[in-house]
């Protein structure tokens, strides 16, 4: 499982014009899921991803969680994280999870966000084509990777 988050100062993400979600300050996390994931993969991203100090404190330092900070997540799935452009111009999405699979983990790591205590939570809504404006704050973007934690 692949999580780009991004820190924000706001986001959204839209459908066929109509707004599914949208937080202020927080995170956008945008989930790619392969097919050797599982809930434990979420579950551990989830954790790391409420718990990681990328938020400034008073003295402006980054030091303070999702949790500490109070912030909404914005969790959208994003197959592409998987696009392998190593060969040719155009990508592979072969490591990319099926949409029986990748659906129900993409819930499950928001499911699990709420569970460590991240209190607002948005969706994107899976395998639609959807716009997410995003107003990256810093800006601060951190790549998370289950194969390298």
């Amino acid at each position: 499982m692949r999580v780009l988050l991004q820190r924000v100062s706001s986001a959204s993400v839209s459908v066929a014009g109509s707004v599914n979600g949208a937080i202020g300050p927080g995170l956008v996390a945008l989930v790619g899921v392969t097919k050797a994931d599982t809930e434990e993969t979420a579950r551990r991203l989830a954790q790391k991803t409420a718990n990681l100090r990328i938020f400034s404190d008073a003295d402006g330092k980054m030091n303070l969680s999702l949790l500490d900070a109070g912030g909404g997540a914005l969790v959208v799935s994003q197959f592409t994280l998987y696009a392998d452009a190593r060969k040719g111009r155009r990508p592979s999405y072969i490591a990319a999870a099926q949409p029986e699979l990748a659906e129900p983990l993409v819930r499950h790591f928001a499911d699990c966000l709420a569970e460590a205590g991240v209190q607002t939570i948005q969706h994107g809504v899976f395998g639609a084509y959807m716009q997410v404006e995003i107003h990256n704050d810093g800006p601060v973007t951190i790549w998370l990777d289950s194969a390298e934690l």
